[in-house]
């Protein structure tokens, strides 16, 4: 059994202690999935009723799901997940782009996030880090290590976003790096760029001279990115 489905076990049984038989499903997700053995393994966990007495029920087994390298599952009731699938259209399709069942059923099998509702969340993120990128550029006043340092800690947004991006392109594709250039190809981004900024997200010692050399590219793509997910319209 793969580590991260035994953690996902150990995850189902102590919340069916919890919730009995009110835990209606469990979906593993995240970056773990995506291949990243060092990062907590995420869960989305739906019941049918949630109270205060279940978060302290939950409060006592943290600690033992920290050392289980289990992360605090996302816990919804049916209801709550049905109705802010329009509020969180972005962190829900990160979801659905790598999710795995572990128990019950699987909360997306009857439940879609509308198109609009994602591309209007893409739009405003997109937006965003393009207002970020121009104003940190400006604070750093032309010195190139805080410019390098803006490009490297933003890199994995940008990831991030292509990811939607590839999403609303209508693209299903599961892997992180292959949604991620998938993304890049729907928004009409060249490789080059894209490689450049994917290889910040696992190569952290880049010299600082080289990263800061890749802002005009990079500040360019995300200018493209917000003129192709704003034309993404009907």
């Amino acid at each position: 059994m793969d580590a991260w489905r035994a953690a996902a076990a150990a995850l189902v049984a102590d919340l069916t202690h919890v919730f009995a038989g009110r835990l209606r499903s469990v979906v593993a997700y995240g970056r773990r999935l995506d291949g990243d053995d060092t990062s907590a393994l995420t869960c989305l966990a739906l019941v049918d009723s949630l109270g205060l007495s279940d978060l302290e029920a939950c409060a006592r087994l943290s600690p033992a799901w920290a050392r289980r390298h289990l992360a605090t599952p996302l816990l919804l009731s049916e209801e709550e997940f049905r109705r802010s699938l329009d509020a969180f259209p972005l962190e829900y399709s990160e979801i659905l782009r790598t999710r795995e069942r572990v128990f019950g059923g699987d909360p997306f099998d009857e439940a879609a996030i509308a198109r609009e509702d994602l591309r209007r969340a893409c739009e405003t993120q997109v937006k965003s880090h393009l207002v970020h990128l121009r104003e940190s550029f400006i604070e750093a006043a032309g010195r190139p290590q805080a410019i390098a340092a803006l490009v490297t800690s933003s890199a994995p947004a940008f990831a991030a976003l292509l990811r939607h991006a590839a999403r609303l392109s209508g693209s299903t594709i599961a892997g992180r790096v292959d949604a991620t250039r998938e993304g890049a190809r729907a928004a009409g981004l060249s490789d080059t760029v894209v490689n450049d900024i994917l290889a910040l997200e696992h190569r952290p010692a880049v010299p600082m001279t080289d990263a800061a050399r890749l802002f005009p590219e990079y500040l360019a793509a995300v200018e493209q990115l917000a003129r192709a997910v704003d034309g993404w319209r009907g």
